[in-house]
């Protein structure tokens, strides 16, 4: 078997509030090989949005490793790591990753600007097209559905064309037709493009669509 894309090993990450410790995580292991989906379930509260957090390297874990492609994303600086999301990993989250001000269009061209590319309309069209918003070019954030913002996160989500795709809960605030359909938009992105992706959800239908299935349980991740 090849070497996994990401191997996350004995990772741990507690919160502190006016001295009070809250573990969130505890010697968390787990590994995505590439090109495979995969789900992670658990409740209200568990520490999911922790975990992805710390997977594309927004934070820093307490202890353990994060090995994303051969390399330690905790012995990254910030801008390390910021430099390596912009550029390999596409993240989705539930409130959405937006620029209110700026149009769907807008909105994933400076994602494929902050990417290292060059800044161009006619790949974010495509990219928006390929989400079925064609249509939407020219809309704000406002101006759009839950859903059809959604879509529009995830465009930018893959315009730097990741190999790692992270969703959080992003169909958590969507009926289930929407969900349906935002999470259809994701696995044909990743039929289409070959990536590994860890999605997040409350659903244990769209959970047993991924091809394997995890659940969070007292700060550790089992198989599900």
């Amino acid at each position: 078997m090849s070497t996994p894309l990401l191997q996350v090993e004995r990772l741990a990450k507690t919160y502190w509030s006016n001295k009070v410790q809250t573990p969130v995580l505890r010697d968390v292991s787990l590994e995505l090989q590439r090109g495979e989906t995969a789900s992670l379930v658990g409740v209200s509260g568990s520490g999911k949005s922790t975990l992805l957090s710390l997977l594309a390297g927004l934070m820093r874990p307490e202890s353990g490793a994060i090995v994303f492609d051969g390399e330690d994303l905790g012995r990254l600086d910030d801008t390390s790591r910021a430099r390596l999301r912009a550029r390999r990993i596409g993240v989705v989250l539930q409130s959405g990753n937006l620029i209110p001000f700026l149009t769907a269009a807008e909105n994933v061209e400076l994602a494929i600007e902050l990417a290292g590319g060059a800044r161009g309309s006619a790949r974010a069209a495509a990219l928006l097209r390929g989400v079925g918003l064609g249509g939407r070019l020219d809309h704000r954030p406002a101006r759009l559905s839950g859903g059809e913002a959604q879509r529009v996160s995830v465009a930018v989500a893959l315009a730097n064309e990741p190999d790692l795709l992270l969703a959080d809960e992003i169909t958590g605030q969507l009926d289930a037709e929407t969900a349906a359909e935002v999470m259809g938009t994701i696995f044909e992105a990743w039929r289409e493009r070959g990536l590994t992706v860890l999605f997040v959800t409350h659903s244990g239908e769209l959970a047993e669509r991924a091809e394997r299935r995890f659940a969070l349980v007292d700060g550790e991740v089992l198989a599900a």
